[in-house]
C-alpha cells in the first residue's frame, strides 16, 4: 500500500505545539526541505559554540552579589577545553590550589552551591542567576544555611563532590550546563548530592534537566529542587532512593 506521506505530516503538525523536537518539518523528494535543512545546520552550529562557551566570571560575579554571600572561583584539574572533552576524570576534581581555597570557608553549612560549566557555559550564564532567584529565597525562609556560591571551570558533575566535602556542607547542588542538544543549546541541569565527598557515583545523585525558558522554567525547577532538598535532609540520602513524589502529594 503507498503510504499518504503529506497525511502523515499533517496529521503530526499538532504536536509541534507540545514539543521543539523536529517533527512534520515535510520533505521534498528524498530529503527535507532547504529551509528546515539550513535551520539543521544552523542549530548543529550553536551546539558545537555552546560546548566550547566559557563562563561569564565577571558578569556571572557581579549579579550573584544580590545574594549576599561570598563567591569562590575555583577550577578542575583540567587544563584546556580539549583535554576537558578528552579527560572527563579530571574535571571531577578541584585542582590542588582550588582545595586549598576551600580551606578557609569551612563553617559548617547546609547547602553548598556550584555552577560549574559543564558541556554549555551558555546554559550557565543564561540559567543560572533565573534559577537562583527562585530557590536562594525559599531555602532561607525553610533556614538551610547556605556555603559561598562556587564557580567552577572545566568542570564535571561529580566536583560538586570536592566541593561540598571541602566547604563541610551537608548536601551540594551542581547547576551545570547540560549536553547540548540540536533543540537546546542552553539547557542547564541541577545535580543534588546529600553528604557529599570525593569518590561517589551518579546514583548517589538526584537530577532536574532542561531547565531554561523554553523547557523546565525556573518556579517550577526551583520547586522541585526544593522539594527533593528538603526529603534529603529529612531521609538523610539522596540519589537512587529518594524519588520525587511531589506531584503524588499534591493530587492528594
Amino acid at each position: 500500500m503507498k503510504r499518504n506521506v503529506p497525511q502523515e505530516i499533517e496529521s503530526l503538525k499538532a504536536l509541534q505545539e507540545f514539543t521543539s523536537a523536529r517533527i512534520a518539518i515535510g520533505r521534498v523528494g528524498t530529503s527535507i526541505p532547504l529551509k528546515q535543512s539550513l535551520e539543521f545546520k544552523l542549530a548543529h552550529a550553536h551546539a558545537r559554540d555552546a560546548v566550547y562557551s566559557e563562563l561569564d566570571i565577571n558578569n556571572l560575579t557581579d549579579v550573584l552579589k544580590q545574594f549576599d554571600l561570598p563567591v569562590l572561583h575555583l577550577n578542575s584539574r583540567v587544563n584546556d577545553r580539549r583535554q576537558y572533552l578528552q579527560r572527563p576524570d579530571l574535571g571531577r576534581r578541584l585542582n590542588d590550589g582550588s582545595l586549598d581555597l576551600l580551606l578557609d570557608h569551612r563553617p559548617e553549612t547546609d547547602i553548598a552551591i556550584i555552577l560549574a560549566d559543564g558541556l554549555s557555559a551558555t546554559a550557565v550564564n543564561e540559567n543560572a542567576v533565573g534559577l537562583l532567584q527562585a530557590l536562594i529565597p525559599q531555602l532561607l525562609a525553610a533556614g538551610f544555611k547556605l556555603a559561598p556560591i562556587s564557580m567552577v571551570e572545566q568542570g564535571r558533575v561529580a566536583i560538586g563532590d570536592d566541593i561540598g566535602h571541602g566547604l563541610n556542607a551537608k548536601l551540594s547542588l551542581v547547576l551545570i550546563g547540560e549536553r547540548p542538544g540540536l533543540s537546546s543549546a542552553d539547557s542547564l541541569g541541577a545535580y543534588l548530592t546529600y553528604n557529599p565527598k570525593p569518590g561517589l557515583t551518579d546514583e548517589m545523585r538526584n537530577c532536574i534537566s532542561n531547565i531554561r525558558p523554553g523547557g523546565l522554567i525556573y518556579k517550577k525547577a526551583a520547586k522541585k529542587i526544593f522539594y527533593l532538598t528538603s526529603e534529603a535532609f529529612k531521609r538523610k540520602l539522596s540519589g537512587v532512593d529518594l524519588k520525587d513524589n511531589a506531584g503524588l502529594l499534591e493530587s492528594h
